[in-house]
C-alpha cells in the first residue's frame, strides 16, 4: 500500500503473453506498476531495484518468487530442495508453460511435473477418501473462481483412481471484477458527491481498490454494508454505503459469464446433469452468494466447501510430487489427466500453382484432439508430396 508503483502481482497474467495481447492490455490498465513492450515484443516491469530503475521480465520475476519459497522450503525442511510440481492454471498456452518451466529452473528448481490447479484440487480432494465406488464412478465438478479467472473440472473417482473427464475456463472472470464494479460505482459516486476523482490518484485507487475487495467480503455475509475511508484524495473522508441487491444489479454483465464455463465442461464430459453426484467450490471469487444462486441452479444440488480454498491446490500439487518421488511411501492412487486443448502438427511443402510457379504450402493435421489423455505417445509417418515415400 505503501509503495504501489513497486509492488509486483498477479505475474501469471503477464507471464509468456505479447505485450500486444488485447487481454494483457486490460490487464495492465489496471496495475499500479509500470509495464513497458520489450524488444521482442513481450512485456517489462520496470522497477527501482537497488536504487536504479531496472526492468524484468514476468520470467525472471516467477523466478525470483520460485527462489523465495525454495529459500523457504529449505530453511523448514533443513534439506535442500530441487524437484518440484508447480500448479498452473489449466487455460495456460505452450508458451506460457515453458515460461514457467523457465523460470523453475532460474531459481535452481527442477519442475518434475506441471499440474493443472483444478486437477491439483481433484487430487487433495479424492486421495484421502476410503470409501469410493468400485464399480460406477463417482462424478463431482470442481469449480474455481479465484482473482482473475475461473475454471471448471469434472473428474471420476473410482477405488485408487482418478480420471479428469473435461476442463473449462474463462481466462478472465475472477473475483476483481466483482471488486471493480464496486470500485467504478463508488468511483461515480464520490466524483458526483466530493468532487474528486480517484482515477487520478494511484494510491487513492489502491485504498479504494482493496475497501472494495473488503466491502464485497461483508456483502458476502451481510444484507448491506458501509464504506468509509478517511482521507483517500485531497484530505477528504468518504463514506458510501451498498445493499447486496444492489451489488448484484451492477454484477449482472459479470454474473451472466459464470454459466457458459459450466455448460462448455458439463458438454465435454459426456455427463447428464443428474450424473454430477457432488459440486466444491473453492476461490475467494466463490464465496459471492449470486455465484452461489448460479451453481445451485445449474447443478440442482448445494455445492460443497470441504476444501480450504487457500491450500487445495497447493497440498495437490505437493501429493504429486510425492507420488513422482522415489523417497515417499504414497498411497495406490493414479491420475489420469486430459488436456484442454487440441495440439495440432503442420509443415510448409514446395508446391506448384497453376501458372507452374513455386509457392509455399502450409499443410497440418491434428495430432491430439481436445480432451486426449495425458501423457499420450503417437507416432507419424508422412509422406514425399512427389514420389510418395515416407520420410518420416
Amino acid at each position: 500500500m505503501s509503495n504501489p508503483k513497486n509492488a509486483i502481482s498477479q505475474i501469471k497474467r503477464l507471464i509468456g503473453r505479447q505485450f500486444s495481447d488485447p487481454e494483457l492490455q486490460k490487464d495492465l490498465a489496471g496495475f499500479p506498476f509500470s509495464v513497458t513492450e520489450g524488444p521482442d515484443g513481450y512485456p517489462l516491469i520496470n522497477v527501482q531495484f537497488l536504487g536504479e530503475t531496472r526492468s524484468f521480465t514476468p520470467t525472471q520475476l516467477l523466478g525470483m518468487l520460485f527462489s523465495n519459497l525454495k529459500g523457504v522450503a529449505e530453511k523448514n525442511l533443513n534439506a535442500a530442495v530441487v524437484d518440484c510440481c508447480i500448479g498452473i492454471p489449466v487455460y495456460f498456452t505452450d508458451l506460457q508453460r515453458r515460461a514457467t518451466v523457465d523460470a523453475a529452473t532460474i531459481a535452481g528448481l527442477h519442475p518434475l511435473h506441471l499440474i493443472h490447479e483444478t486437477t491439483a484440487t481433484a487430487l487433495a480432494y479424492g486421495i484421502y477418501k476410503t470409501d469410493p465406488p468400485e464399480s460406477e464412478p463417482l462424478n463431482v465438478a470442481f469449480v474455481d473462481i479465484g482473482h482473475a479467472s475461473m475454471q471448471v473440472c469434472i473428474a471420476a473417482y473410482k477405488k485408487g483412481q482418478l480420471k479428469i473427464l473435461s476442463h473449462a475456463f474463462d481466462r478472465s472472470l475472477g473475483g476483481r471484477d466483482f471488486d471493480e464494479a464496486l470500485f467504478q460505482h463508488f468511483a461515480t459516486k464520490f466524483r458526483e458527491e466530493y468532487k474528486i476523482d480517484v482515477l487520478k490518484n494511484a494510491r487513492a485507487c489502491l485504498r479504494l481498490h482493496a475497501a472494495c475487495e473488503k466491502l464485497k467480503k461483508v456483502l458476502s455475509a451481510n444484507p448491506a454494508a458501509p464504506l468509509n475511508i478517511e482521507c483517500l484524495m485531497d484530505e477528504k473522508d468518504v463514506k458510501g454505503f451498498i445493499k447486496r441487491d444492489e451489488f448484484e444489479e451492477i454484477c449482472v454483465p459479470i454474473l451472466e459469464r459464470v454459466k457458459k464455463p459450466l455448460e462448455e465442461a458439463l458438454c465435454d464430459s459426456g455427463l447428464l446433469i443428474e450424473n454430477v453426484h457432488m459440486v466444491e467450490v473453492v476461490g475467494s471469487g466463490s464465496r459471492v452468494p449470486a455465484v452461489i444462486k448460479i451453481l445451485t441452479e445449474f447443478f440442482g444440488k448445494e455445492p460443497r466447501r470441504t476444501m480450504n480454498a487457500s491450500e487445495c491446490v497447493a497440498r495437490g500439487a505437493a501429493l504429486q510430487c510425492a507420488i513422482l518421488s522415489p523417497t515417499f511411501k504414497v498411497r495406490e492412487f493414479q491420475v489420469n489427466e486430459c488436456f484442454p486443448f487440441s495440439i495440432a502438427l503442420s509443415w510448409r511443402c514446395a508446391a506448384t500453382d497453376s501458372q507452374n510457379a513455386a509457392s509455399e504450402n502450409i499443410q497440418s493435421t491434428v495430432v491430439f484432439p481436445k480432451r486426449n489423455p495425458v501423457p499420450s505417445v503417437k507416432a507419424l509417418q508422412v509422406r514425399h508430396f512427389q514420389c510418395g515415400c515416407p520420410i518420416c
